[in-house]
């Protein structure tokens, strides 16, 4: 009984843990004690093992040393930057900015106020990399506005809850950075691996809002009239972005020569910023150049557009690490706050406290992991998985399928750090074994993580959407009209279509892997590749006086040096013939000595009077 125990500990192990979380008890803590508690009964079963298992009391003596490689760790110091940055540019009101400018924008045709949402959840994904600041707010700036309209209550939910979810798979991403770290990846890489299937995911969104407009207009009404406070103006926007091309595309060409493939970023950044300037300059000096909705469209746009390329762009280009383009966003965020005259020291204050609260969580989570993780590799867990994982029918593609049902199916009632800090390691080693890449891997859980997020029962999407929904009836500001509130279940209603989306955005990204392999750049034919090793010039034998340049290009001979018998690697030089056999410039290795004070063979050595000649050997007729 005791040998069938210890022979399956991992196992053991592993739904031990699934009790503990499933009871309600705290990630880092069901973590830590699972790995002190067997550790202890693995000492014990040890010796009847027969070698499965390798723990002993010495091993918990490199715990301190893991823990110090946590702390230590530069590429999770990314993850408090990007979470204040997130914080900070949501307090300072630029996702309200946003949803007002981009809905006015869009606001005219049906479902308007839909495609708002989407696209400014791309942008929030991209400027602040927390699902939950993004959420929050288009909940609490969104929803009312749509209500108010007439929107289906099932699709505004939808819309706002799963375009909140797109800052897990376009970067800066949180999980993407923990997913780098655990597979052991560049965080760049991730990034540069996510940003296909993040933009072809919001595109998927975006259909579903044109379908939902097309086929049932009435659940996505226009806005009316009244309601587009900033007027029309869409062809002088239009104007103001073809000039902001052309000067683009103008710098590009000038600075071609001097920046080579750097140009374009270059023109794009002298357009913008042109662009931006000539949008300031239109309200401030009355010029009236451009429609209200235009300036606006400019004025709003262009600055998370800018923090954007601060942080992607320099990561992209190689400028800066990821923890470095979190440090220039959070002070990006600070500036952009600054400038709106939203800054304060209390947000500030909050701010870093949240920050310091999601880290500590983080750091905590991780130290439980390695407390398990020590335990679970000492009784060959990992070798467990990945026996059970390689065994799966259809290669790559069954491993893929079950790995991603697996945290499809975990992703109901645990958290994306809970599953990426327990189930990505062990991953690892059978995804090697089969050959698959492990950006590519990546990715995939990356968009399968993101599902978690609108899968009841714990979908923390919709909790966080639920915190901000009414509730009760309330009493509209504008209109003044009384509005019910917000179901629960209409809220898990609405999020129905957008887990199909996503789970059809899985299988995708597994089929068709050119989505995500893109980051290795282009792809080079080994037959191509010539390899040259750069010449030398050989020594040509001395002379007397100033002796000419050797034949085949070697240097002049220097005036009574002697030639140390190195052959001359240009052409060979035919001299007389001796005694009938011609000489190839061949050293002279021995036979009949030259008479005394005779000069040198051809390619030997200098002779000596009365010292053996060690020249050529002389070939009798």
């Amino acid at each position: 009984m005791i040998e069938i125990l210890a022979h399956n500990m991992a196992p053991i192990i592993f739904a031990s843990l699934v009790v503990f979380l499933l009871l309600g008890y705290p990630v880092a803590f069901s973590l830590a004690a699972n790995g002190l508690i067997f550790f202890v009964i693995g000492v014990w079963l040890a010796p009847y093992s027969n070698g499965e298992i390798t723990l002993g009391w010495p091993l918990l003596g490199t715990m301190p040393q893991r823990l110090w490689g946590i702390i230590s760790n530069e590429t999770l110091l990314a993850i408090p930057f990007f979470t204040f940055m997130g914080i900070i540019l949501e307090r300072s009101g630029m996702a309200e900015d946003l949803l007002d400018t981009i809905g006015q924008l869009f606001g005219p045709i049906r479902g308007g106020l839909a495609f708002a949402v989407v696209l400014v959840g791309a942008l929030l994904a991209a400027t602040t990399g927390v699902v939950a600041a993004s959420v929050i707010a288009m909940g609490l700036i969104s929803l009312p506005i749509m209500l108010r309209y007439g929107y289906d209550r099932r699709t505004a939910t939808g819309v706002i809850a799963a375009s909140g979810t797109l800052a897990q798979i376009i970067p800066p991403s949180l999980v993407l950075i923990i997913l780098a770290d655990q597979l052991g990846r560049s965080v760049g890489d991730m990034y540069r691996g996510a940003m296909v299937p993040g933009l072809v995911l919001t595109g998927m969104y975006l259909g579903y809002v044109a379908m939902t407009a097309i086929f049932q207009p009435h659940k996505v009404p226009a806005l009316p009239p009244e309601a587009r406070t900033l007027g029309g103006g869409v062809t002088s926007l239009l104007v103001a972005l073809v000039a902001g091309l052309a000067i683009s595309y103008g710098a590009h060409l000038t600075w071609y020569d001097a920046w080579g493939s750097n140009a374009d970023v270059l023109g794009a950044t002298i357009g913008t910023i042109t662009l931006y300037l000539y949008a300031l300059a239109d309200r401030y000096l009355g010029l009236n150049l451009l429609s209200r909705l235009a300036q606006q469209v400019i004025m709003v746009l262009i600055p998370p557009l800018a923090l954007i390329f601060l942080v992607l762009g320099t990561i992209f280009i190689g400028l800066a690490t990821p923890t470095e383009g979190g440090a220039m966003g959070a002070v990006g965020a600070m500036m952009l706050a600054f400038a709106k005259g939203r800054f304060s020291f209390p947000m500030l204050h909050s701010a870093l406290a949240a920050t310091t609260r999601l880290s500590a969580f983080v750091l905590f989570v991780l130290i439980g992991a390695r407390m398990f993780s020590l335990t679970f590799y000492g009784v060959n867990g990992h070798v467990w998985v990945e026996e059970l994982l390689t065994a799966v029918p259809g290669g790559q593609y069954g491993f893929l399928v079950v790995v991603n049902l697996i945290i499809f199916v975990l992703g109901f009632f645990l958290d994306f750090f809970e599953i990426a800090f327990i189930l990505i390691p062990l991953l690892i080693a059978p995804a090697q074994t089969l050959g698959i890449d492990l950006i590519w891997l990546g990715v995939i859980i990356g968009v399968n993580l993101q599902t978690s997020f609108l899968t009841p029962p714990f979908g923390f999407a919709l909790f966080y959407l639920r915190s901000v929904a009414a509730r009760v009836p309330y009493l509209d500001k504008v209109t003044g009209r009384k509005m019910e509130g917000i179901r629960t279940g209409e809220i898990y209603q609405g999020a129905i279509p957008f887990i199909v989306i996503q789970v059809l955005m899985i299988f995708a990204v597994v089929f068709f892997p050119q989505m995500v392999m893109h980051y290795k750049g282009p792809v080079v034919d080994p037959s191509t590749i010539e390899i040259r090793v750069p010449g030398f010039t050989p020594m040509a034998p001395g002379g007397t006086g100033t002796a000419p340049a050797a034949p085949g290009g070697g240097l002049p001979g220097l005036p009574g040096a002697p030639t140390l018998g190195a052959p001359t690697l240009g052409a060979p030089t035919l001299v007389a013939p001796t005694l009938g056999a011609p000489t190839l410039g061949a050293p002279n290795l021995g036979g009949t000595p030259p008479a005394d004070g005779a000069p040198p063979a051809p390619g030997g050595l200098p002779t000596l009077p009365g010292m053996p000649q060690l020249g050529a050997p002389v070939v009798n007729p």
